[in-house]
């Protein structure tokens, strides 16, 4: 999905959205037209290490459109905390923003809404056309087979990002490549008087990628191939148990892990208390916290053979943002005009670049400024050992009820609560109850 700032996504029922067909969002102060679009508003998502560092970031970048179009962009970077909600209070209410960053994973539920402009061939040609985005990013952008409801704005694997001093004072020679040798390091490390990874326990969305990806290594998705909730396979609870073990049973994560939703894995790793973390595009994060570049390092994120690929060889979801447009925005003109220059090759790498993100525009990703060695891991990942969550209307309701789960599990491993099998399977019960029936 998109880059996980603080995805602690509220519990919102999916009827909501798709009582929504007959809304959509759009300018709310009738400024501007199809004819003289004067004025757009962007909901963006929370991509660097605060708001006001996005706001840094984009407002160039805005200047620069205005300039350019003679149209004023209002923005406002919304926190991962508020963003889905927002979103669907928009969806019902008619008081959205003209274009907003959605992350990935929630492509094909707010594509059920109807709130979404679709990319048709036409709309597509307003920007270039769709062959200038890589396949993987497309991959997430809405039902298969349909006309997608948001095109690529950022690119993110997952990867293993190590800590070198911490590794070096704790005689740890290379990054874990297996989940065994994960363990062990963080052990060894833990041992040496550190955390030996970093999670956010409170953060659903990233709760629900860590467990997605071990389902895949369990020969589980979480989804039956006809799109109904599947909890409870083994797979499926082997996948959530693993997780939350590495607080529960292997002890490498700090208890206090549990109440993280906001990067603090990330401050903890900065600030040399935590040696590894699992993330995306962690780098912009890194630097805001006063790291240099040449003291982390970054690896392909463990699979249980240690060399990822396919099938149960994955080891990250195809994360990104994408941007969408509200159909009934009253600049539609206005709003096809901004996408096509937040996805222009200029635009794509100065925005990847600022945020460590890699562009899911073809031209932009070859410039020579993705290929150093951190942004070669997560390109790699992408291309040969990362699957798309499932594409169905119910994607953000599964974040909300597993992510939940997940969360009061690392809850009960940091009261010293057992955390078994059979509670494990308890939790994701009754989480698929939550889902509607079909």
């Amino acid at each position: 999905m998109r880059r996980i700032r603080a995805a602690a996504v509220g519990a919102v029922t999916l009827s909501l959205v798709l009582s929504a067909a007959a809304c959509g969002g759009g300018s709310t102060d009738g400024a501007g037209s199809n004819s003289q679009p004067k004025t757009l508003t962007y909901w963006a998502s929370n991509q660097g290490a605060s708001l006001e560092v996005d706001k840094k970031v984009l407002q160039p970048e805005l200047d620069k459109f205005e300039k350019k179009t003679g149209i004023k962009v209002k923005l406002e970077v919304v926190p991962w905390s508020d963003l889905l909600n927002r979103i669907l209070t928009a969806t019902t209410s008619g008081q959205g923003p003209d274009i907003l960053n959605i992350g990935n994973t929630w492509s094909t539920s707010l594509q059920a809404s109807g709130a979404l402009l679709p990319w048709d061939a036409k709309n597509f040609e307003q920007i270039g056309g769709k062959d200038r985005f890589v396949d993987s990013a497309l991959g997430s952008t809405g039902v298969q087979g349909q006309d997608p409801a948001a095109v690529p704005l950022y690119s993110m694997a997952y990867a293993l990002y190590y800590n070198k001093k911490m590794f070096k004072d704790a005689g740890v020679e290379k990054p874990p490549a297996t989940w065994d040798e994960l363990i062990a390091t963080g052990q060894k490390i833990t041992k040496a008087g550190g955390s030996g990874i970093g999670v956010e326990g409170s953060n659903l969305s990233n709760n629900i990628h860590q467990v997605f990806v071990l389902g895949k290594q369990h020969g589980a998705d979480f989804f039956t191939p006809d799109g109904k909730a599947d909890f409870t396979s083994d797979g499926a609870v082997a996948a959530v148990k693993q997780y939350v073990d590495l607080m529960a049973t292997a002890k490498i994560v700090a208890p206090g892990n549990a109440e993280y939703a906001q990067n603090q894995s990330l401050s903890d790793f900065a600030k040399n208390k935590t040696a590894m973390v699992l993330w995306q595009t962690a780098s912009a994060t890194f630097k805001a916290q006063g790291m240099a570049d040449d003291e982390w390092g970054v690896a392909p994120a463990p699979v249980p053979s240690g060399a990822p690929g396919q099938g149960k060889a994955t080891n990250s979801m195809v994360a990104g943002i994408n941007m969408a447009v509200f159909k009934n925005t009253k600049n539609l003109d206005g709003a096809l005009k901004f996408v096509n220059f937040m996805t222009g090759d200029e635009e794509q790498k100065i925005l990847n670049t600022a945020y460590g993100s890699i562009p899911p525009v073809k031209t932009a990703q070859q410039d020579p400024a993705f290929n150093g060695p951190a942004l070669s891991v997560l390109r790699d990942t992408l291309a040969t050992s990362a699957a798309a969550l499932p594409q169905v209307p119910e994607e953000s309701q599964f974040e909300t009820v597993v992510g939940t789960a997940v969360k009061e599990l690392f809850a009960d491993a940091a009261a010293g609560r057992a955390v078994t099998t059979e509670s494990v399977r308890a939790k994701l019960e009754k989480a698929q109850q939550q889902m509607p029936k079909k």
